[in-house]
């Protein structure tokens, strides 16, 4: 396809990877860490890799429009995959490499997978034990063959030999993958992701070429990014936020990719890197900082006070300073000297040194966390955007950061309002359907071409979008005040010492609350009080833990008295989970969305608790081991009540 100019027009994936292949040759477009070394393939590799796959897989019968199931941790020869298939008119399809074998199972029936490329034996095997269940899986080729040697089965084929196969193929055939590039159009479909699927079955989303490019594109000139940055790709292939900053906007810019050696190694590879643009979960930004506050609590009393100190300094002045606003010269200096012996360091420990943008998007940030990046000077930003748009429909512009917002509307994209407050967006990156679903589809798009995000919230008086909730979770306590659960949750999960929450009141006479501590963090502290504990269901329910959390839980009470819209929101009783919410178990999406509907009836022995008012319960809840056992843990669990401040409105009125 040619423009004008008779240019050919870079409208879809596999013709921006021959151009990056053409245009700059030598220059790294991935990196990946193999017994702890970088290996560097520049574009001009890529491009002969994923010739070669695409080639082999057209060798073994792979059509345009046939779907390929990526399975793994992030590899380049996963996303060569990616492209390969892209290469062919086909449709990859990523699946979350953590989910249980019987997870994989629906996505490759409802897919229709013929092809799977995955990375090593591990989903190898989840793929032989759902055989049965996909009777059109046809080939299973495998990246690692460590631990395959004695696999027989016909359908089984390493990568190399595919490649092998493939080179042969392109030597044979030259000009017959050019030739199925050329056939490639805009509006085909380039991906398909599947929906966390927090309230049912997940759909598979089907987003084009130019959907993906237009929201690359739009990023690239938002951000200035360049063929010059380095990002870390390590969060799932089959997560939205990884296809658009790690693979589109990587194809659209042509800056470099580093896939670390393991998910155990992020850190340290983080620190070598040292990204220039990085893009990360609130989750992963909430772990950084309890690690970090973990170290400080265990560091000697001057390092502590100097820490503290800094802190407090950077809170007072360090986002302004970022912004390029106004600042008196005594802050001005002591945020210097902070910088020379806190921030700096503390960067150059988390490997952020070198962060030009760092984005955060996938759930709401609590604005304590998303300040505390922002005062040691690092340009962290929200961005808002789901699967169904690409991840991209608000960013926020440098120099205008708003702790509780997400930004405006990007470039290409309209958004506004329902009369309900449900958010709806229109633009180049919308879907183009969920797969064999044309009800849902039809569902999803009003009269009028707006995506029905299903979040609420609305504009403030600059024209930066404020998100609320999940317009489905907004509900009402009894007397008529907004109940906002998500809301509530994510100031619960600032406090170091809380993983997970989760809170209910909709149709009730106040709000109560789950808690999950994070072991780690509360272990750490546990250990400086010198109190013994055998795992976590004890730790959870000691009465000093308790204490630590109502403290959390408290100034969350005080912080949500100070909001006009949220003040009788506060918790007025909590319990302490008696073991982590988990994937494995269904009570949380892969992405780590709270699976509501589930944990109410799953756990609502200890609602009813909540609200009848006693002081103890006991519950047996069944559990998924690792290793494919079932068992259950018993625990009678302890209610707490939680102190309630009045209201501004009311202290105002006193």
């Amino acid at each position: 396809m040619s423009d004008a100019t008779g240019q050919t027009a870079l409208d879809t994936f596999p013709r921006l990877l021959m151009h990056h292949a053409r245009v700059r040759p030598e220059r790294p477009a991935m990196r990946e860490k193999e017994y702890g070394i970088w290996q560097t393939y520049n574009w001009a590799e890529v491009a002969e890799n994923v010739r070669a796959i695409a080639c082999g897989l057209a060798q073994l019968g792979f059509k345009r429009g046939d779907r390929l199931a990526v399975i793994g941790d992030n590899r380049p020869r996963l996303y060569w995959s990616v492209a390969a298939c892209q290469c062919l008119g086909g449709i990859p399809v990523m699946l979350y490499q953590d989910a249980v074998a019987q997870e994989m199972a629906y996505v490759l029936q409802d897919a229709e997978i013929r092809f799977a490329v995955v990375e090593d034996q591990e989903q190898v095997d989840k793929m032989l034990e759902i055989l049965p269940e996909v009777p059109f899986l046809e080939h299973v080729v495998y990246d690692d063959p460590r631990g395959m040697r004695h696999y027989t089965q016909t359908l089984l084929m390493g990568l190399d030999e595919l490649q092998e196969m493939g080179r042969i193929h392109d030597r044979n055939q030259g000009d017959f993958l050019d030739g199925e590039i050329a056939k490639g159009a805009t509006d085909d479909i380039s991906v398909m992701l599947y929906t966390s699927g927090t309230t049912g079955k997940p759909k598979g989303v089907c987003q084009t070429h130019g959907a993906f490019i237009s929201a690359a594109q739009g990023g690239k000139e938002f951000d200035r990014l360049t063929d010059r940055e380095d990002i870390l790709s390590y969060l799932p292939m089959a997560w939205v936020g990884d296809h658009l900053f790690s693979f589109a906007q990587a194809m659209v810019a042509g800056f470099t990719i580093n896939c670390p050696e393991s998910g155990e190694t992020v850190m340290t590879d983080l620190r070598e890197i040292g990204p220039t643009y990085y893009f990360a979960p609130p989750r992963i930004f909430e772990g950084l900082l309890t690690q970090v506050m973990i170290r400080m609590e265990d560091a000697g009393w001057i390092k502590r006070k100097l820490f503290h100190h800094f802190m407090e300094v950077a809170r007072r002045c360090g986002a302004e300073i970022l912004d390029g606003k106004p600042v008196s010269a005594g802050d001005r200096l002591q945020y210097w000297l902070g910088n020379l012996l806190v921030y700096g360091p503390l960067k150059n420990v988390l490997g952020m040194s070198r962060i030009r943008v760092a984005y955060t998007a996938g759930a709401a940030i609590g604005p304590d966390l998303f300040r505390f990046y922002r005062s040691i000077g690092i340009n962290l930003k929200q961005l808002y955007g789901q699967t169904e748009t690409c991840a991209y429909v608000c960013l926020q512009p440098d120099g205008q950061i708003k702790l509780d917002s997400v930004g405006k509307p990007a470039p290409y994209v309209e958004v506004r309002l329902a009369d309900n407050g449900e958010i709806l967006v229109k633009g180049p990156m919308l879907l183009k359907a969920y797969y064999k679903r044309p009800d849902a589809t039809a569902e999803s798009i009003n009269a009028e071409g707006y995506f029905m995000t299903g979040d609420a919230g609305f504009f403030d008086e600059d024209g930066h979008l404020k998100i609320i909730d999940r317009a489905k979770d907004v509900g009402k306590l009894t007397d008529g005040s907004m109940f906002a659960p998500n809301y509530i949750e994510n100031k619960l999960k600032f406090f170091q010492h809380i993983k997970e929450a989760v809170a209910f009141g909709n149709g009730r006479d106040f709000v109560t609350a789950f808690i999950n501590i994070d072991l780690e963090a509360v272990g750490n502290w546990a250990e400086r009080k010198g109190l013994a504990y055998s795992g976590y269901t004890d730790l959870a329910q000691q009465p000093t833990v308790y204490e630590l959390i109502r403290e959390g839980v408290e100034k969350v009470n005080a912080e949500l008295a100070a909001d006009p819209m949220m003040s009788a929101s506060q918790i007025r009783r909590f319990l302490v989970l008696h073991k982590e919410l988990d994937a494995d178990d269904g009570e949380l999406t892969r992405t780590r969305k709270v699976r509501r509907n589930f944990i109410s009836e799953r756990y609502g022995v200890l609602i009813d608790a909540l609200y009848e008012g006693r002081k103890e319960q006991y519950i047996e809840t069944p559990v998924k081991y690792e290793d494919g056992r079932e068992g259950k843990i018993t625990a009678t669990l302890r209610i707490e009540e939680a102190k309630t401040f009045p209201s501004r409105a009311a202290r105002q009125a006193a």
